[in-house]
């Protein structure tokens, strides 16, 4: 008997009864999360995102110029261990280095230029966008709006859109997530004053870094976090937080360094970023083309039809607008340009230099409308134009002509009706104060959309970026605050 009682806490104590001991506390904890409506909700809002985007990579890839840009200088870091365009090969300069480096690295598991491992992969690092977003609203607001932001983000069909494009946006939409979610927790370790938050600067840093890798605008969100860090410490701790937000723009501007002497040394220009031509000094550019077509470009589908065809493919003069002509002479005048270049498909010095003289007539006619309107408008068409650029196999560009395609201009009307709603709850959110960290957020919208005012092509795909803000705010604004919290914290 006394054999038994002694043996007894070994049996009890034995490695398979500690785990099957774990495994049912474990099982335990499971069931009680998935009873709690809060982990359900997030666990349907992460199928809900994902099928959204193996849906768009399944069925709607889409590649763009810029993507075979992209992975050629892919392709030649791998096989030639060089920053290089081919046709003919030569080292270049107008793409910043750090989408080409994601895709060597895809392309080095995944075979060369697997354009589908690419999305694939940007399905994963957007959903992991979703959630930082969600994290970041958790942290400064309440859990039911870190929910409602989770599921904005994963259903939002204009941002999901890019994952089945390889191209920046998908990434530069996850550093501007990383970058706010860790500008956040060290902005409150800062307050703490707690010993780790070096690690929440370098998080920072990091996020900051791969948004200017990947494009020049990218500097914007370092424009906008760097100024946050001091501002929203600047009454608990203002010495610390303007020794951090110095010392963060510094370790964020260093990897420019060597980017920017390498450009030197291959063509003896200073380019700390990329040209704004986006092409290589031993190009040769069409300012006068160029420059006319600022003169009336307002809409998307002017950049298709008429300046991405310049030198290489014929123009259709009824393909252009009423206001790119200000009289009879004019169009005749217009015309004539067209059909010289027409002959030839080729912008020659002495066409390019025509299409500057007329460039230059009407802006001395009608300046207000060349630096005021024609922007504003542009801006306008960026930020509310139906999102269908990398839907045309389902809508064309010109979805307006209701004659004919009528199911494809209702679907294109809906869908732009969407993006205003949208863009109007994110407004909402903010004229309510409800955003968290609203000066920085702000500050980043309106920096990216004085930028985007001095952009002659009227891309929707720029104002992508501020999405993550947008999101955020327009998912604060469908919550009611919490009678007795400070601002800043809704229920």
């Amino acid at each position: 008997m006394p054999q038994l009682v002694a043996d007894e806490p070994r049996i009890k104590g034995t490695p398979l009864s500690k785990l099957r001991t774990s495994a049912q506390a474990l099982l335990r904890r499971v069931q009680l999360a998935l009873q709690s409506k809060g982990v359900l909700s997030l666990i349907l809002a992460l199928a809900a995102g994902l099928s959204l985007r193996v849906v768009w990579v399944s069925l709607f890839q889409d590649f763009d110029g810029d993507s075979e840009v992209y992975a050629t200088i892919a392709k030649n870091l791998l096989v030639n261990h060089a920053y290089a365009l081919d046709n003919p090969f030569h080292l270049t300069l107008i793409r910043m280095p750090g989408y080409p480096a994601f895709m060597a690295i895809v392309f080095s598991v995944f075979g060369m230029k697997n354009y589908g491992a690419v999305c694939w992969v940007q399905a994963i690092i957007d959903m992991g966008s979703c959630l930082l977003l969600a994290a970041f609203v958790r942290d400064r607001v309440s859990r039911s709006a870190a929910l409602i932001t989770l599921w904005v983000a994963c259903l939002c069909p204009f941002t999901a859109n890019y994952v089945a494009i390889p191209m920046t946006e998908c990434l530069s939409i996850f550093f501007v997530a990383l970058g706010i979610f860790a500008a956040g927790r060290l902005v409150k370790s800062i307050d703490a004053r707690t010993p780790r938050r070096w690690i929440w600067l370098l998080l920072t840093v990091a996020a900051l870094i791969g948004s200017i890798g990947l494009r020049p605008d990218g500097i914007l969100l370092a424009a906008a976090i760097v100024p946050g860090i001091w501002w929203y410490t600047r009454k608990t701790n203002p010495r610390e937080g303007l020794r951090t937000a110095v010392f963060c723009a510094l370790l964020t501007i260093l990897p420019l360094a060597p980017w920017t002497v390498r450009n030197y040394r291959v063509y003896h220009v200073f380019e700390p970023l990329a040209p704004r031509s986006a092409m290589d000094p031993i190009e040769t550019s069409l300012e006068g083309f160029n420059h006319w077509t600022t003169t009336w470009e307002i809409d998307y589908s002017s950049l298709g039809e008429i300046w991405w065809r310049g030198d290489s493919e014929t123009l259709d003069i009824g393909l252009l607008p009423s206001r790119a002509f200000d009289s009879e002479e004019e169009y005749r005048q217009t015309a004539a340009l067209i059909a010289g270049y027409n002959d030839l498909c080729t912008i020659t010095p002495e066409l390019d230099a025509r299409f500057e003289a007329l460039a230059e007539q009407r802006i001395r006619r009608h300046p207000l409308r060349q630096y005021v309107e024609l922007p504003l408008l542009r801006l306008a068409d960026m930020w509310f134009r139906p999102r269908i650029e990398y839907l045309n196999d389902l809508v064309p560009e010109r979805w307006w002509e209701w004659s004919k395609h009528p199911a494809q201009t209702a679907f294109a009307a809906a869908y732009g009706l969407l993006n205003l709603f949208l863009l109007i709850a994110a407004a909402v959110g903010f004229a309510r104060r409800r955003v968290p960290f609203e000066v920085m957020l702000l500050a980043y919208v309106l920096l990216r959309c004085v930028v985007l005012l001095k952009m002659p092509n009227a891309e929707p795909r720029y104002t992508l970026e501020a999405f993550p803000i947008a999101i955020v705010a327009a998912a604060v604004a469908l919550i009611r605050p919490q009678p007795g919290k400070g601002e800043g914290q809704y229920v």
